[in-house]
């Protein structure tokens, strides 16, 4: 019996982080810990498919390198603008495949 590959793990992003991890400024994403974001569904090795927007025309390649749990996401004003005070937040670092 085969196993079946699992497949990336889908992060749609805003225009402005997306275009941040394209040209290499951006090695992180920060997503509120719980179901979807944790250790078991961001572990390192996993590959990732980080897309602008939910649309299928532009898609980066990667791989996670990392995951931590940040406690105290709040004093990032990106986090703030968009979660407020929730937290904590899981800090998925991805590595991009280049060409």
């Amino acid at each position: 019996m085969t196993e079946t590959p699992e497949k990336p793990l889908f992060i749609p992003l805003n225009a402005e982080w997306f275009d941040a991890f394209e040209r290499g400024d951006k090695r992180e994403e920060y997503r509120p810990s719980g179901g979807r974001w944790n250790d078991r569904t961001c572990r390192p090795g996993r590959r990732v498919t980080l897309s602008r927007g939910y649309g299928k025309q532009q898609r980066l390649h990667g791989v996670i390198t990392g995951f931590r749990i940040d406690v105290d996401p709040c004093a990032l004003p990106a986090w703030r603008s968009l979660y407020g005070d929730r937290g904590p937040a899981a800090v998925i670092t991805i590595e991009l495949d280049r060409a």
